[in-house]
Order: C-alpha cells, then sequence, then structure tokens
C-alpha cells in the first residue's frame, strides 16, 4: 500500500483522510437507512420477532399472563385502628406500621383463604412489599401454607402505599376526596406536602405495578405469585389495568384489609366497594 501523500487525488476534489470513527459512523447510518426486507423475500435476513410480542416487555391490558397471580391486601395496620392516613415511605419499615391485632387476624383468614384456594399446593413465591404490615401479611401467608422463607421476595418501591401528599397524618375518611379527583382524571395528584410523602396520582401507581409485572412475568413462567400489598389502590390500579378497566374507575375494584383475589384477566369482575378500615366515603349514596 502507498502512503496518504502518494495515492493520486482526483482533480479539484479535497482530499479528506477517514479515520475509524467516521467509517464506523458511515456503517452505522447505512444500517439505520436500510429499508426492512421481509425474511420471506430474502432468506439471508434473520427473522425478528414482532416488538409487542417479546417477552418482558408488558401491556396492560396483556395478551396472556405467564403466570396465576393471587393479589392480597395485607391486614389492617396500627395506624388505620387509629383511623390516620400513613403513607410516608420513610416510615414504612417502621414497627408503628406493623399488622394491629385486628390486621394479624384479618391476614390468618387470608393465608387460610389462599390455602383453601390451593394457591400453593405446587409451590408459590410470595412478593410482599417491604412496608411492615405487608411483609408480617408475607410471613403469615407463608407459615400457614407451609412456604418457605426462601420464597418470599420483598419489593422495595414498585409496591410502596400510594403516596397521599398533604391528606398524610389527616383522618381516613378523608381519601374520599382523592377518589373524587381519580374519577374525573388518572393525572390529577393529591396536593403536596414537604414531608417527603410522595403525592402520587393514579397514573403514578400505574406505572409502578406494570412495571412490577414486567418483572414477574419475565422472572417466572408458570409459577403461582402471590403479591401482597401495604394498601387497596396498587391492588385496584393493577387490576383494572390487567382487565381492561377505565383506571378512573379503579375504585370499584376496592379490597377490603386482608381480601385475597385470583387474578382473572378474561373478564372484567363485578366487585361491589366491601366495608373497609382504610377507605371510607363520606357520601354513601354517591360511593357506587
Amino acid at each position: 500500500s502507498l502512503p496518504p501523500s502518494s495515492i493520486p487525488k482526483p482533480h479539484n476534489i479535497p482530499y479528506v483522510p477517514i479515520g475509524r470513527r467516521h467509517l464506523l459512523t458511515a456503517v452505522t447510518i447505512s444500517i439505520s437507512v436500510t429499508p426492512f426486507t421481509p425474511p420471506q423475500l430474502n432468506p439471508l435476513l434473520p427473522v425478528f420477532v414482532p416488538v409487542a410480542d417479546a417477552r418482558g416487555l408488558f401491556q396492560m391490558p396483556p395478551f396472556r399472563l405467564s403466570n396465576r397471580y393471587f393479589l392480597v391486601r395485607a391486614g389492617e395496620s396500627e395506624f388505620e385502628s387509629l383511623g390516620i392516613i400513613n403513607t410516608n415511605p420513610v416510615a414504612k419499615t417502621s414497627v408503628d406500621s406493623g399488622l394491629s391485632e385486628k390486621g394479624k387476624k384479618q391476614t390468618l383468614r387470608a393465608a387460610f383463604e389462599l390455602k383453601a384456594m390451593g394457591a400453593c399446593e405446587n409451590g408459590c413465591w410470595i412478593w410482599p412489599s417491604i412496608t411492615q404490615r405487608a411483609y408480617q401479611a408475607a410471613e403469615i401467608i407463608a407459615s400457614i401454607n407451609r412456604v418457605s422463607r426462601s420464597y418470599i421476595v420483598p419489593e422495595y418501591s414498585f409496591l410502596d402505599a400510594r403516596g397521599l401528599g398533604a391528606y398524610e397524618g389527616k383522618n381516613l375518611e378523608s381519601v374520599s376526596e382523592v377518589y373524587a379527583s381519580d374519577s374525573i382524571s388518572t393525572r390529577i395528584k393529591p396536593p403536596p406536602i414537604d414531608d417527603g410523602t410522595p403525592n402520587e396520582s393514579v397514573a403514578d401507581v400505574f406505572v409502578r405495578v406494570t412495571q412490577l409485572m414486567s418483572i414477574l412475568e419475565t422472572q417466572y413462567s408458570g409459577d403461582t405469585v402471590i403479591i401482597v400489598s401495604p394498601d387497596s389502590d396498587n391492588l385496584t390500579i393493577l387490576q383494572a389495568g390487567l382487565v381492561g378497566l377505565d383506571l378512573r374507575r379503579h375504585r370499584d375494584l376496592s379490597f377490603a384489609p386482608g381480601e385475597v383475589r385470583f387474578v382473572d384477566a378474561s373478564s372484567i369482575p363485578t366487585y361491589k366497594q366491601p366495608a373497609s378500615a382504610l377507605y371510607k366515603c363520606l357520601n354513601p349514596p354517591n360511593c357506587n
């Protein structure tokens, strides 16, 4: 090969040396602008799976579910027994955020209900929020259903109780104001507060639970997963997404403390709003 200085140059065309970076850029541009040729027309090209069908890219409502799921709301917490809203994640592992005596009984009934439903007959994974009451509920469920603690997988953020912002510390019944906003738009957030409590809209929670399902559907296949949430909203928004229900109506799927529900993505259930120690309506005629 000749040195660059001795290579003849076309008349009136300036010579620009080509480095590795220029070459890689040219190749990248060439690939990105090359039109896609269907494999049946060009057998030399690999067969690409459509993005929507790729496992792990979870969509709501899902085309199918790889696993079967049981949704469980933890029993009443100590704060709920006092009629106080507590959603600040800073205190989620505090003993004060644990199950009340009533909440332990509610969770015990949930554990026996799961056993009667055969949830863990062939093995199961229990995914609780790291929130104190949800993790306590998971341990009770595992004990009754003879599940090893190694099958309890704590979830650190996607299953946090919905942050209610300025409603933190207020009376539980004031949550009905949040639900009134939810029915108007999924993007309306509770008023903010500066104590570290998030103020989450329905859309915010929907992103979290969709991310959770993406992980579960990718990590497991053909397994049973029990999701244990500290509150109702995580579960109602998740179930509404799974069955294709308008997220503004997630309240129609309200979970009572200690309630267990098997996920059936093939139909929209017609659940009535159960009496709840956490979510009460100030104006009953308008609660339906």
